[in-house]
């Protein structure tokens, strides 16, 4: 038993102990350390990497607040090209297709379709770009493409929005039923809440009333036989 070990020969176990094992020890402890070095320098290279792309989007924001088309494209392409998977793009992304959207509704909807496809890791942030292109579609009349779009299984707190468009979209087809019925559904859908109620109610008024159903014509009835005439009636009559 260890307890009626004496000093020295404790001491020669745990010198026997520290050379058979010692080595490991400082392997472990020297590979933590590093691990935890790595770690750190992995999440300051990450938080750089974050403040340069925010750097650039809003060079980007203030290219586009500026109308200055070429040099918001010029810096949306770089940002996607050095940080492709920062929601920075994608927001950058958002910003010029807005920019675009009346001198270039073709380009708009192009930068909207890279956002839809390429934010994976923001799914809010591709809800959001579907469905202003969508509205994009639209405009131009694409409304079976558009439609499609908006085909999505779980919008969550879209759907209210992605059935207001269904229905601006159906309304434009003049599908009155289908339209009354997407505005109807968007009233009650998962972040109706967002939605101009009123300006949904205008739509729903302004489409077009089912026609009335004509009222029911009422079987012919075979009309009583005339009473027979007496001759004192007869003279009755004659007499008024």
């Amino acid at each position: 038993m260890d307890e009626y070990l004496s000093d020295n020969e404790q001491v020669e176990r745990l010198r026997a102990w520290w050379r058979e094992n010692g080595w490991f020890v400082l392997g472990g402890v020297a590979l933590g350390a590093l691990i935890l070095f790595g770690w750190r320098q992995y999440g300051e290279y990450k938080s750089s990497q974050a403040e340069t792309a925010a750097a650039i989007y809003q060079s980007v924001k203030q290219a586009a607040e500026g109308k200055n088309e070429v040099e918001a494209t010029a810096l949306l392409g770089k940002l996607r090209a050095e940080y492709p998977s920062s929601s920075y793009a994608a927001q950058a992304g958002l910003l010029v297709a807005t920019t675009l959207l009346v001198a270039a509704p073709d380009r708009a909807a192009e930068e909207l379709r890279h956002v839809v496809e390429n934010s994976t890791d923001d799914p809010e942030l591709a809800m959001i770009a579907r469905l202003r292109l969508a509205r994009v579609l639209a405009y131009r009349e694409q409304y079976d493409e558009a439609l499609k779009l908006l085909a999505v299984p779980n919008p969550g707190q879209f759907a209210g929005r992605f059935s207001e468009v269904k229905g601006d979209i159906q309304a434009a087809l003049g599908h009155v039923e289908e339209a009354r019925a997407a505005y109807l559904a968007a009233m009650v859908a998962d972040g109706s809440e967002l939605l101009d109620r009123n300006f949904l109610q205008m739509k729903l008024n302004d489409l077009p009333g089912a026609a009335p159903a004509p009222p029911p014509v009422a079987p012919p009835t075979a009309e009583a036989p005339a009473a027979p005439t007496t001759p004192a009636a007869a003279k009755a009559g004659e007499g008024a």
